[in-house]
């Protein structure tokens, strides 16, 4: 029984010594068969783009095989269309789910530009997702002048539309976006639809011509800081506010403090400021006496067919009535990029 596991313990030996034999002064390592310790997040990723590169070799192998068989028994002239009209429609793909009108290749002669949301002078980053994508309802003047400046540049660009649906934003963006029209050096037509008010609207009026439906919000023309006073609620909740600034009037606005006398005055006298400034840009921008423009200027809107007859706007009219008057101004079908 002895001799019987020596003789097993000098054969096992050999083989211990076969498998572990050294390659080049160095012994195999085995530590990969410890599958345990892969990285399997890098070797998925492996696999996918091996997976995804062997299915695009394929297709191309089956598609030359296919072009050279009998089934496509075709001249060449027909191969090349037919290699086109392939083409062709992979771009139309691409520009309809992937791109946004401003890269696609068109022959549009009309830029597109939507003012739809609150204006501000630029996007908060918390206003884009991590893919660059807007995720609020804002719109930036940088954004709308950036879109100006590339259709005034333009040889191929005719004209420029603004289409409007805002309830308004800020006077600053809204002076840049009307003073960005007014210098495009092309007819420029802005376009109401639900709603142009306040801010949007003074950006509407740096427009050659308004065009609004009979049922849109126009005008608005005024300015407001309101904001909520949490100062009632914060006593009840048994919250303290602690006044720590270096000078008097720095924490005013706060919703935290009580508003005193002197802060409103502060307030106010920047507000009238602002609506002066807005009233006078609405009269030199829409040719209209300020005298008049002041009288509007209550902060209410009204409905397009009012806002027609107290000329803030020109036209009642959407956009069939937009392409017709275009026509006629630059003389050539209307193509409007992106549409």
């Amino acid at each position: 029984m002895k001799n019987k596991n020596k003789t097993f313990l000098k054969q096992f030996q050999k083989v211990k010594k076969i498998i572990f034999f050294p390659v080049f002064k160095k012994k195999i390592s085995y530590g990969f068969l410890k599958f345990w310790r892969w990285n399997w997040k890098t070797i998925k990723e492996f696999f996918k783009i091996f997976l995804f590169a062997s299915l695009v070799i394929l297709t191309l192998i089956v598609i030359d095989a296919i072009t050279k068989s009998d089934l496509f028994s075709v001249s060449e002239e027909e191969g090349v269309d037919t290699a086109s009209q392939i083409s062709d429609t992979i771009i139309k793909h691409l520009d309809d789910n992937y791109f946004s009108y401003r890269d696609k290749v068109s022959d549009c002669n009309v830029m597109d530009v939507q003012l739809f949301g609150d204006l501000y002078t630029y996007l908060p980053n918390d206003a884009r997702d991590q893919e660059g994508n807007n995720i609020q309802d804002i719109v930036s003047a940088d954004d709308l002048i950036g879109i100006i400046t590339e259709a005034k540049n333009d040889d191929k660009i005719k004209a420029i539309i603004m289409e409007v649906d805002s309830t308004g934003g800020y006077p600053v963006a809204a002076e840049e976006v009307a003073n960005a029209l007014k210098g495009a050096g092309k007819p420029t037509v802005a376009l109401i639809r639900q709603t142009g008010v306040s801010a949007a609207y003074w950006s509407s009026t740096g427009a050659d011509i308004i065009f609004a439906s009979a049922l849109s919000d126009v005008g608005g023309i005024g300015v407001t800081t309101s904001y909520l006073d949490n100062t009632k609620k914060n006593q009840k909740d048994g919250l303290t506010f602690n006044e720590l600034s270096t000078g008097k009037f720095k924490d005013t606005g706060s919703p935290d403090k009580p508003l005193t006398a002197e802060e409103s005055q502060l307030f106010m006298r920047d507000l009238n400021i602002a609506n002066g400034k807005f009233i006078n840009q609405v009269a030199v921008n829409r040719k209209l006496p300020e005298d008049k423009v002041r009288a509007l200027a209550d902060g209410s809107s009204v409905l397009g067919e009012a806002a027609l007859q107290a000329g803030l706007i020109d036209r009642i009219g959407g956009f069939a009535e937009v392409k017709k008057y275009l026509e006629e101004k630059i003389g050539e079908k209307v193509n409007i990029c992106g549409y």
